[in-house]
């Protein structure tokens, strides 16, 4: 999906680009790159990377010009994608994608709001008191925003939509027959830096959320855009309060997430799945479809389709009653 909410200032040479992450010891003919994208969304004319073995399955088939991966890496990648060698992976791709896209890594407030009574949407949608309504914003028929709520820029909203008091909503795709409760940040940047001394290095977070048809999401709820791909949240799928998603998360469809879950970045939860409250999934894992996950449970490995688990780590529920008896 194109971007849509990011200007990118591309294109650009790729030595150019490897002269900002101090990878010029590197040396290609003239080659314009348009854009930097994840494995399975590059394209031809991209830059991209591969820093885990995880993912090598995806790098097989990477249609990118360039990829920057290590020398262990590098031989799951097609002949088709020139290799740009980095011991610092993630931390160069930060530097290039913030070359991309300059307005990427600040998420000041937003000083374009207006009061709803100034907008187009004071005949069109049923309010309360103090709505703040950025750029770029588009909302549904038959909506509702309760008291002291903000949608700032860069907000599809679709029909039928609830959105509670004291809700702050910026790059987001809302779908439609989604109910979002009272306090929910929904859109902000993710938890993306390279720690150091002096000064820590932030990571651009240019994805957007994306939450499909009929989905709930509980007060107090937290959700992170996404990082260089986006953040769904699958139809049907509910979330209860004080829950934290993180960037680049994918959440399938019909699940059901208890109070006080936390899921980091870039895992991806299948379909009609269920998480006991104060359970924690750690970053990149994959949670198979039809899984339950029991209350309290620390998630560090991934977990196959139609499992029940629990405990920390989680393991199998039969396993862990039995221990624990």
């Amino acid at each position: 999906m194109q971007n849509p909410f990011f200007k990118n200032t591309g294109p650009y040479d790729i030595n150019d680009l490897l002269k900002l992450t101090n990878l010029d010891n590197q040396f290609f003919e003239k080659e314009l790159i348009k854009d930097i994208k994840d494995l399975n969304t590059s394209q031809k004319g991209d830059i991209t990377f591969l820093h885990s073995k995880k993912y090598s399955n995806f790098a097989k088939s990477v249609k990118a010009s360039f990829c920057i991966t290590n020398e262990k890496l590098s031989s799951y990648l097609p002949d088709s994608c020139k290799v740009v060698i980095s011991d610092k992976i993630l931390l160069n791709v930060a530097h290039i994608t913030k070359k991309f896209y300059p307005n990427s890594i600040t998420d000041d407030f937003d000083n374009t709001v207006e009061y709803i009574e100034n907008t187009q949407f004071k005949d069109t949608v049923k309010y309360g008191r103090n709505i703040l309504i950025g750029e770029n914003v588009k909302i549904g028929s038959k909506c509702l925003i309760g008291h002291n709520s903000i949608i700032e820029k860069n907000v599809s909203i679709g029909d039928n939509c609830s959105i509670g008091s004291n809700v702050i909503i910026r790059n987001s795709l809302i779908k439609d027959n989604v109910h979002i409760l009272d306090g929910c940040v929904i859109g902000k940047k993710g938890f993306g830096f390279f720690p150091d001394k002096k000064f820590n290095f932030r990571y651009p977070q240019i994805g957007v959320i994306i939450i499909e048809d009929n989905v709930e999401i509980g007060c107090g709820s937290t959700i992170d855009r996404g990082s260089l791909s986006n953040t769904v949240i699958g139809k049907n799928t509910y979330l209860d309060n004080q829950i934290h998603i993180a960037h680049n998360v994918k959440i399938g469809d019909n699940c059901i997430i208890a109070g006080q879950v936390g899921i980091a970045g870039s895992s991806i939860i299948g379909n009609n799945v269920m998480i006991g409250g104060q359970a924690g999934i750690s970053g990149h894992l994959n949670i198979g479809d039809n899984v339950k996950i029991g209350g309290g449970s620390g998630v560090i490995k991934d977990i196959s389709d139609n499992s029940k688990v629990m405990g920390y780590p989680a393991k199998n529920l039969k396993n862990f009653l039995r221990e624990n008896n």
